[in-house]
């Protein structure tokens, strides 16, 4: 998802005329970056949404930003300042675009009000760097950081996390009642 923002006046925010983009542009990632863990669930709904994370899928795996970083999480492209973006590579195909552009605009929003401060970029390859929080990388892990979590509460109502909780829940229970054909193949055929 790529995401600018205008002012009242049509400015694009994120453009100062730098290479680095404005103070606004990274308390915006810095916001991305701090509610990211929290908000995978909104980003891979589903328990078949984790097999995009394995390595070699070019997925981002772990919370991570820089410009022109196609490996990173948060990406800021290149080209005329003016068109100053933010491209957040989380999401999956499969997931709700109203909950992914919420969840989006609810982290840049965050990261703007409370002025945070972005870490350094980074320019390198992202998938085997040790030192970087890794994003939930399966459905019920996404599920657990979700619920407990310190700041989805300041960033959507009570009721939708409710909902989205039980439902997420209720669904994680079905799957684990079910024994696929891959399970009777490997453990129970030959038996």
């Amino acid at each position: 998802m790529h995401c600018s923002l205008l002012d009242k006046d049509g400015n694009n925010v994120f453009d100062d005329g730098s290479d680095e983009g404005s103070d606004i542009l990274r308390h915006a990632v810095a916001g991305l970056l701090k509610t990211m863990s929290d908000c995978t669930l909104l980003f891979a709904p589903h328990v078949n949404s984790y097999r995009r994370f394995t390595p070699g899928t070019l997925a981002p795996n772990n919370v991570s930003w820089g410009y022109e970083n196609r490996t990173a999480a948060v990406r800021i492209p290149g080209g005329d300042s003016k068109a100053r973006r933010i491209e957040h590579r989380v999401s999956g195909a499969d997931a709700n675009p109203y909950l992914v552009c919420s969840a989006v605009l609810a982290g840049m929003l965050y990261g703007i009000e409370n002025k945070l401060e972005a870490p350094e970029p980074i320019n390198s390859i992202t998938y085997d760097e040790a030192e970087l929080k890794t994003l939930p990388l399966d459905w019920l892990s996404a599920i657990r950081k979700f619920e407990s979590s310190d700041v989805i509460d300041s960033l959507f109502p009570s009721e939708m996390i409710e909902l989205l909780i039980a439902v997420k829940k209720q669904e994680a229970k079905r799957f684990a009642q079910q024994v696929t054909n891959l399970e009777y193949l490997t453990y129970l055929q030959d038996v």
